[in-house]
């Protein structure tokens, strides 16, 4: 799920690879990675997880993933500042809908920068695909699974301390889901923006390997950066609450701590 800046920069002229710049288009326009094409995915937020919420997503996502040119053949690389939660979000969705072949600049532009490796500022045209992904649900998770499940699931947190404990306010409710663990999700990271080693982060996410996992935070962003860490630390039972806080803390049916 991981490239490293060298090895993208070996692969740029490749035809069979998407390169998917997920900041914002401001940042796109100053320069970017050679040929990679802009795609703004924080403009794709979705916390409606009720079944015809999820059916709405999939049908979306399908079209955002057409748009991109995302067929079977491709390898597509996404890349955001550091190793961030833009690019996390990007493979998350390939893996939902079980394409095969997606990973993130580790460390990102940042690092390809620090590399003095070439830059571009033209931008790149998309060339529209008809993508046709196979859903996996084993990595979603909407509301009534973590509310029929409280006490069997190991729940994360990844947003900061201070929307863990409701001093930061986001919601109708503040808070945290009832026994979730809060591990920010920049703690996943060096000061230098790529991954912290394997080790560093097994210490960190202390949990037995066969539980059940769902992480969560405001948008399903940062979940998913946490989400790419725990798959990649060999967690197999790991899901990102799509609608994370900003359905579950606006529902005020659904419980709280």
């Amino acid at each position: 799920m991981l490239i490293s800046t060298s090895e993208l920069n070996s692969i740029l002229n490749d035809p069979d690879i998407i390169i998917a710049d997920t900041r914002s288009f401001k940042e796109y326009s100053e320069d970017h990675i050679p040929g990679s094409v802009h795609l703004d995915l924080f403009a794709f937020h979705w916390i409606d997880t009720t079944k015809q919420g999820i059916e709405n997503f999939n049908s979306q996502a399908t079209k955002l993933l057409s748009f991109l040119g995302v067929t079977s053949e491709k390898r597509v690389i996404f890349y955001d500042s550091v190793s961030g939660m833009l690019a996390a979000r990007g493979v998350w969705m390939l893996m939902y809908f079980s394409h095969q072949n997606a990973s993130m600049l580790d460390g990102g532009i940042a690092k390809w920068r620090r590399e003095n490796l070439s830059l571009e500022i033209k931008a790149n045209n998309f060339k529209p695909s008809k993508f046709l992904g196979k859903i996996n649900p084993d990595v979603i998770s909407g509301f009534e699974n973590i509310r029929d499940n409280l006490d069997s699931l190991k729940i994360i947190d990844a947003r900061s301390t201070a929307e863990y404990d409701g001093t930061v306010v986001r919601a109708a409710q503040t808070g945290h889901i009832p026994n979730a663990i809060n591990i920010d999700w920049n703690q996943n990271l060096r000061e230098d923006g790529t991954f912290k080693s394997d080790d560093e982060l097994s210490k960190m996410y202390d949990i037995p390997k066969d539980s059940e996992i769902v992480t969560y935070c405001q948008g399903a962003y940062r979940a998913a950066n946490s989400f790419l860490v725990l798959k990649k630390l060999g967690f197999k039972n790991v899901r990102v609450y799509l609608g994370s806080w900003g359905e579950w803390g606006n529902n005020t049916a659904l419980p709280i701590e």
